[in-house]
């Protein structure tokens, strides 16, 4: 049935409850999985009354990419421990919902499983949902955990 899922993933728990199943969803298709983690490219500078907030742009930089690649790196071990074949991809892009398309024509991925992120009422009106952007803009098969 699916052979190639992507397990898109922001750090949080309810990712990582989707991860879990996720992977237990792979398992008993015999699929391999991707597992990924979009990076921004960018922080945004904080004020203080002393002045912009630290960190840098450098500094943030790296301390995405690190967090990004030990995020897809725990979701790999995790998968590899139960046999299946896992693959890693990081991106960086200001938008996770067209990052997490991107990886998944990249990685030629038959379904993105990913959480729901779970925003109610108004604050999901007006920011809206990456899960939902995924829903509404990509070809591929979603499964989403909630």
């Amino acid at each position: 049935m699916y052979s190639r899922i992507l397990l898109p993933t922001n750090g949080s728990e309810l990712c990582d409850a989707a991860v879990d199943q996720g992977i237990s969803f792979a398992k008993a298709l015999n699929a391999s999985i991707i597992a990924f983690h979009a990076i921004p490219s960018s922080f945004y500078v904080a004020f203080t009354e002393f002045g912009p907030a630290e960190p840098l742009q450098d500094q943030f930089e790296k301390d995405a990419r690190t967090r990004g690649d030990s995020l897809v790196a725990e979701i790999a071990e995790r998968g590899s421990a139960q046999g299946i074949h896992c693959e890693t991809l990081t991106l960086v892009n200001d938008h996770a919902w067209e990052a997490i398309i991107e990886a998944a024509h990249t990685k030629h991925c038959d379904l993105i499983f990913m959480a729901s992120h779970g925003r109610r009422g108004l604050s999901a009106l007006l920011l809206g949902s990456e899960t939902m952007k995924v829903l509404t803009h990509t070809k591929v098969p979603v499964l989403v955990y909630r």
